[in-house]
Parts: C-alpha cells; sequence; structure tokens
C-alpha cells in the first residue's frame, strides 16, 4: 500500500509499504477515505526526529470503511464506516473507567514513561503504524473505533478523531462561565473548534492569531479577533474591565513564534545524532514558550488556563512566582477521546452545523500530495488552515 513516510526534518514522502494486517483478536483493518494533517504533526516534522525512524508512518486522524477484523471484535463489522481515533485505549483498565483514556494502563509506553500509546506519533508514543496511509491497523478496535452514518461528508465525522475533542476537552478544561470570556490563543484548526464550542455553549470569545486568514475565519463565526501585537494583552484587558479574560485556551503549543533562543535549541537538537538528541530533550529539552507566558499574563486573577497545544520540553522555565501571586489554575493533557464522543456526534450530525465543522478544511490534497501538504500547513501558504489528504484520489498527471 501506499504510506505517508517520516524521511527526516522537514522531509516526508508517500511509499510503498506492506499492507498491515491482523495481528491481535482485537484488530481491525480500516480501508482510509480521509485522512487529515494534525498541527501535532508538524512537532514530528519539525522538532521531535530524535524519537522517529526513517519510514515511520505517520498521521493520526483518519476515517474509513472496516475491510476486516479479528475474533475478538463484536462492535464493528466489515462494510462500516468508522473514525479512528489517535489514542489506543482498551475501554477496561482502571485509567479508562475514569474517562482517560489518554493515560490506558493497556497501552502506556513504560519505556518513556508515556502514557497511551498513540497512532503514527514516535518512540514516545508506541511507533505504531499511523493514519496517513491507504489502509490501517487499529488495536483495541472494538472500543476504540468510532461508528458513523453513511450520508454525510467525510468531513462532518473526521475530526471526531482527535481535533474536534481536543477542542471540546480544551472548553471543559478551562470552565469559563456561561456570558464569561474566553480567550483562545492560536486560531489554528484546534483554536478555531475551542472558539466556535465556547461560543456554542454562551461563552463570549476572543480570538488572538498573527495570521489573518486564520482571523477572518474565526470571525465568519462571531469570534471578536484580535491580532498578535504589543498591545493586544492590554487591548483585551480593557476589554474585559481591566482584570482579563476569566479562562484562556493555549492553542499553540512547543513552536510558538516569539521564543529565538528556545526556536535555536529545538533546531540544533534537531541535527544531533539521536543518541545524543534523545537524552538531551527527555531531560533539557525547553519548549518555545512565547504564547504560554503572555497567556499567564493575560489570563484574570483567579482565573484557568487550559493548554490543548502540546507542550514536550523537560526543562522549560515557567514564572510561577506570578502563577501564584495570580492564584492561576492550569489544566492540561492529551485528550480523552471517547469521553466526549457521545456529546460531540449529535452536534456534527446536526443540519445546521452548529460548530461549523463544514468550515475547516481549506485543502483536500491527494495522498500522494503529502509533502505539498505538509509544506503548506507548516509555512501556513496559501491560506492553509487545515489539509485534509484523500488516497481515493488520483493525483494529477505529471506534465
Amino acid at each position: 500500500m501506499r504510506a505517508v513516510t517520516w524521511q527526516g526534518t522537514r522531509h516526508v514522502s508517500v511509499e510503498d509499504v506492506p499492507d498491515p494486517t491482523i495481528q491481535q483478536p482485537s484488530d481491525a483493518i480500516i480501508r482510509i477515505t480521509s485522512t487529515a494533517i494534525c498541527g501535532s504533526d508538524l512537532h514530528l516534522y519539525e522538532v521531535l526526529g530524535p524519537f522517529m525512524t526513517q519510514g515511520d508512518v505517520i498521521g493520526h486522524e483518519p476515517m474509513g470503511i472496516v475491510e476486516a477484523v479479528g475474533a475478538g471484535v463484536s462492535h464493528v463489522r466489515p462494510g462500516d464506516r468508522v473514525v479512528v481515533p489517535f489514542t489506543i485505549s482498551c475501554g477496561d483498565c482502571a485509567m479508562c473507567s475514569h474517562g482517560l483514556q489518554s493515560q490506558c494502563e493497556t497501552t502506556q509506553v513504560t519505556e518513556y514513561g508515556s502514557g497511551a500509546a498513540l497512532l503514527g506519533y514516535s518512540k514516545l508514543y508506541g511507533q505504531v503504524p499511523g493514519g496517513q496511509a491507504e489502509y490501517l491497523r487499529v488495536p483495541h478496535a472494538d472500543y476504540g473505533l468510532i461508528k458513523v452514518g453513511t450520508e454525510l461528508p467525510d468531513e462532518n465525522y473526521l475530526f471526531l478523531s482527535d481535533i474536534l475533542p481536543t477542542a471540546w476537552q480544551a472548553v471543559e478544561y478551562a470552565d469559563a462561565p456561561t456570558k464569561g470570556t474566553l480567550a483562545v490563543v492560536g486560531l489554528g484548526p484546534v483554536g478555531q473548534l475551542a472558539a466556535r464550542i465556547a461560543r456554542h455553549r454562551g461563552v463570549e470569545v476572543l480570538g488572538i492569531d498573527p495570521v489573518p486568514e486564520r482571523r477572518t475565519m474565526a470571525a465568519r463565526h462571531g469570534i471578536e479577533v484580535f491580532d498578535l501585537a504589543e498591545d493586544t494583552v492590554g487591548e483585551i484587558r480593557e476589554r474585559t474591565e481591566g482584570r482579563g479574560p476569566d479562562a484562556v485556551v493555549d492553542a499553540v503549543g512547543m513552536e510558538a513564534d516569539g521564543s529565538p533562543f528556545a526556536g535555536l535549541a529545538q533546531t540544533v537538537a534537531g541535527k544531533l545524532p539521536d543518541a545524543i538528541a534523545r537524552p538531551l530533550m527527555e531531560n533539557a529539552g525547553v519548549d518555545r514558550l512565547a504564547a504560554l507566558h503572555s497567556v499567564i499574563d493575560l489570563v484574570r486573577r483567579g482565573g484557568t488556563i487550559s493548554l490543548s497545544g502540546v507542550y514536550g520540553g523537560a526543562a522549560s522555565p515557567m514564572p510561577l512566582l506570578t502563577m501564584f501571586d495570580k492564584q492561576i489554575q492550569l489544566r492540561m493533557g492529551q485528550c480523552n477521546v471517547r469521553s466526549w464522543t457521545d456529546d460531540l456526534l449529535p452536534l456534527v450530525e446536526d443540519p445546521a452545523d452548529p460548530l461549523g465543522v463544514g468550515d475547516l478544511v481549506t485543502h483536500r490534497l491527494p495522498l500522494e500530495e503529502a509533502a505539498v501538504g505538509y509544506d503548506l500547513f507548516q509555512k501556513k501558504h496559501d491560506g492553509c488552515i487545515k489539509v485534509v489528504l484523500d488516497p481515493t484520489i488520483a493525483p494529477a498527471p505529471s506534465v
């Protein structure tokens, strides 16, 4: 089959790889019909190379049709249309029973002290082949797979795999009061959805992003938008009676702009031999924290910060004096996808499209053009906000 493979920093390519097969009774094989590029994929593309192996199949936002199931799978059968959550969880352990599927004790990657295994996401999370491919093996399919209807387009359902529940969890964790104010920093795909979810819940939402196309998209959904400028924090404080918003979602993460030292450190680590870079990142890695530090400055005293942007630094400095003095509550974590499925399915199937899932994809490309999609998404060129790869579309003939 054809699949998107990691070949090095800022280098992916579509290659022939072996077809997946049933390995355990709980497995299913899915024929992929849509698979998205996530902001977290850019961390593999840009920063986390020391934890990758050349040829790794990447991607963790897929959906498609069940082709085969193991003997232990009864929830789905061949022919069913399904969404595949990016977290691999058993549904039976203590963590899953507490709604913490991202900490699943059955699939935890104990070698690295990490939580549940993830599809297509480096040694840190199990090095399980991912979903930017024609076919995908899904472990623990009986619990993980989300069975969906056949009438609506893929885009109605696809984001149940990751970014929609991630955004929902971010808003849940932010816990902004109804008629309160929530600021969303970073209006990429997760930030867009978090802003729409909060507004759907009756919260006043302020969206912050330096990219004009992202601000324009958010504004279409009733979000009051702000450029990322020197006076933005002051402007929003003035907008919120001098206090700052009740809660802030940081939807940026480890590669924020405006952190030159950390950016240089990440670049240098990415070029070192893996045997040197891995322990360096595990023990002394730093994130680009400009966005997070601005969020700490922005939120009101006694407010809540919800981190949905991924951070991976083991030695990232934090302004604890300020955080303690402001009595800030901080919530974060990998998304517990299956905890939010029942809340989200009715919303994505609602003809009114209250979360605007039909207005997020800016580029739908053949799987073979994955390298183009990664480049567009990483550089934010051509108004790119969300890329979906489609294995069913033939690539354009070369001239």
